[in-house]
C-alpha cells in the first residue's frame, strides 16, 4: 500500500467513525431530550446532527483536494480543503445562532413558571455525550495531524465544541433538577457562545488560507536563516510566503557572486530549491530568482 492509499484509508476510517458516532449520538440525545423534558439536550442533539454534515463535508473536501493538478488547475486542488473548512465554519455559525435563539425564547416564554424540569435520562445523555465527543475529538485530531488536513482538524474542533455543549447541558439539566428550571435554557445560550467561538476560529483560518495569507514571522525567520546558510548564497534579498490550502508556496530572491557563470548560479539556486522542499514538507514549491552580488 502506497502513501496515497494509506492516507485514503485513514480518511475513510475517520469519516466512518465520525458519521456513525454522530448519527447514534444524535438519535440518543434527541430521544433523551424529548423524553427527559430538556431543551438543552434537544439543542445538543441538533449540534450533533450538524456534526454529521460537518464530517461529510470534511471527507469530500479532503477527497477533492487530493486530486492531481490538471490543465484547468495547474496548481492542484488543495484549496478545496479551505472551502470545506469554510462550509464547516458556516454550519457551526448558524447552528450556534439557532441554538442561542431557541434558548432565549425558552427563557422569556418560560418566565411564567411553565418551564419543564428535566429528568435523569437527560442527565445521563449529557454524560455519555461528553465522554464520547471528547474521545472523537482526540481521535480525529490525531489523524488530522498525520494528514495535515485543515478540514479534519476543523471537524475535530467541531467534536470538541459538541463536548463543550454537553458540559453546558449537564450543568443546565442538573441545575434544573435541583429546582432552577431556567438553567436548562440558559445552558442552551451558553452552548451557543461556545459554538460561535469555534466557528469564528475555523472561519478565520479558512479565509486566511483562501486569501494567500503569509505563513507568519516565525516560519519566515526560520526559512531565511536556512536559506542564507546554503553554500553559494551570499544574501537573501526577498522572501514571500503564502498559504495555498494546507500547502505553502514561496517566492524568494537570493544573491550569489556576480562573476559566476549562469550554470554555477543555476546550480546554487537548484540546490537551495531542493534543500528547502526536502526540509520543509509543507512547502509545495519555492520559486527562486538569482541576483548578482
Amino acid at each position: 500500500m502506497n502513501q496515497q492509499q494509506r492516507e485514503q484509508a485513514i480518511v475513510n476510517r475517520i469519516s466512518t467513525v465520525g458519521i456513525a458516532g454522530n448519527v447514534a449520538l444524535t438519535a440518543f440525545k434527541l430521544f433523551a431530550g424529548v423524553a427527559g423534558h430538556s431543551g438543552a439536550m434537544i439543542s445538543d442533539a441538533v449540534h450533533s446532527l450538524s456534526d454529521v454534515f460537518a464530517t461529510l463535508i470534511a471527507f469530500l473536501g479532503v477527497r477533492f483536494s487530493s486530486r492531481e493538478a490538471d490543465q484547468g488547475h495547474p496548481y492542484g486542488h488543495e484549496r478545496m480543503e479551505c472551502v470545506a473548512s469554510l462550509a464547516l465554519g458556516l454550519i457551526l455559525l448558524f447552528t450556534g445562532l439557532g441554538i442561542g435563539w431557541s434558548g432565549l425564547q425558552n427563557i422569556f416564554n418560560g418566565s411564567d413558571g411553565a418551564l419543564a424540569v428535566p429528568n435523569a435520562l437527560a442527565l445521563t445523555a449529557a454524560l455519555v455525550s461528553i465522554l464520547t465527543k471528547e474521545a472523537m475529538f482526540w481521535y480525529t485530531r490525531h489523524y488530522a495531524k498525520i494528514l495535515n488536513s485543515a478540514a479534519f482538524m476543523a471537524d475535530a474542533w467541531h467534536h470538541r465544541s459538541d463536548a463543550f455543549s454537553s458540559i453546558g447541558s449537564l450543568i443546565g439539566i442538573a441545575g434544573a433538577m435541583l429546582g432552577f428550571p431556567v438553567l436548562d435554557p440558559i445552558a442552551s445560550v451558553v452552548i451557543c457562545l461556545f459554538i460561535l467561538k469555534v466557528a469564528f476560529d475555523i472561519l478565520k483560518d479558512s479565509l486566511n488560507k483562501l486569501l494567500d495569507a503569509s505563513c507568519g514571522a516565525e516560519l519566515e525567520a526560520e526559512l531565511s536563516s536556512f536559506i542564507v546558510k546554503q553554500p553559494g548564497v551570499v544574501r537573501l534579498d526577498l522572501l514571500r510566503t503564502r498559504m495555498f490550502g494546507n500547502k505553502i508556496y514561496i517566492d524568494t530572491e537570493i544573491a550569489v557572486l556576480g562573476d559566476q557563470s549562469l550554470r554555477e548560479a543555476h546550480t546554487i539556486a537548484e540546490r537551495v530549491h531542493d534543500q528547502v522542499e526536502a526540509t520543509f514538507p509543507n512547502i509545495k514549491h519555492i520559486m527562486i530568482h538569482v541576483n548578482p552580488f
